[in-house]
């Protein structure tokens, strides 16, 4: 049953190129901050490690593990699945250890959907304009512009969800966006004041929109 002591979920979500697997990994690296790691059938990039990273797998053995009702999330992105699985995600809470999750916007609103009895917190990474979003994602496919192209017009879909989020972070500072996330996790969890600016947030989604 569910504790004081338990952990707390905190989910990072962004569109592509913006900056959260970076944010997750440097969270991570804070005491009692655990990655959720998920399953996807994508293949790994030349810097990614299986069981670290991802779980790598094949189509046949996710759709398995989504017939066993495995997954807390899923969903499926530029054509490969995404998905966390449920018990280790919940024995760390037990442990009081914090969760944190590098996923998408319908990953997130399954997993709010879920109502578990833990505490759980919301970012939506956002990168401080289109211009240094598409120059993110050129950089990374650097020999298939189409690509970037294809992640900018995700872009503009994904961006609407912001509103479903605790908290909006832009990352135009790597260092100076973990700070932010950290204080308002930090708050969250001790129940503490927050430094948070609605309509600087709002008024900056209308130009990355306009």
């Amino acid at each position: 049953m569910p504790s004081e002591k338990d952990g707390v979920m905190i989910i990072l979500s962004s569109p592509s190129g913006a900056g959260k697997t970076t944010l997750v990994k440097k969270l991570s690296e804070k005491d009692n901050f655990e990655i959720s790691i998920s399953h996807t059938t994508r293949q790994p990039r030349p810097n990614e490690n299986q069981n670290e990273d991802y779980f790598f797998v094949d189509e046949l053995q996710f759709k398995r593990l989504i017939k066993n009702e495995e997954f807390l999330e899923y969903a499926k992105v530029f054509n490969n699945f995404y998905g966390t699985t449920r018990t280790p995600v919940i024995n760390n809470l037990d442990k009081g250890k914090n969760v944190l999750f590098d996923i998408d916007w319908q990953g997130a609103d399954q997993i709010k959907n879920k109502k578990l009895d833990y505490k759980l917190v919301t970012f939506f990474i956002l990168p401080p304009s289109k211009e240094v979003l598409f120059d993110r994602l050129s950089k990374r496919h650097i020999n298939e512009k189409l690509i970037a192209k294809e992640r900018m017009k995700q872009f503009e879909r994904d961006v609407l969800h912001w509103i479903n989020y605790d908290y909006v972070v832009i990352n135009n500072d790597l260092d100076e966006c973990f700070f932010k996330i950290s204080n308002l996790i930090e708050a969250t969890i001790n129940n503490g004041s927050k430094d948070y600016d609605a309509d600087y947030i709002r008024s900056h989604v209308e130009k990355l929109t306009y």
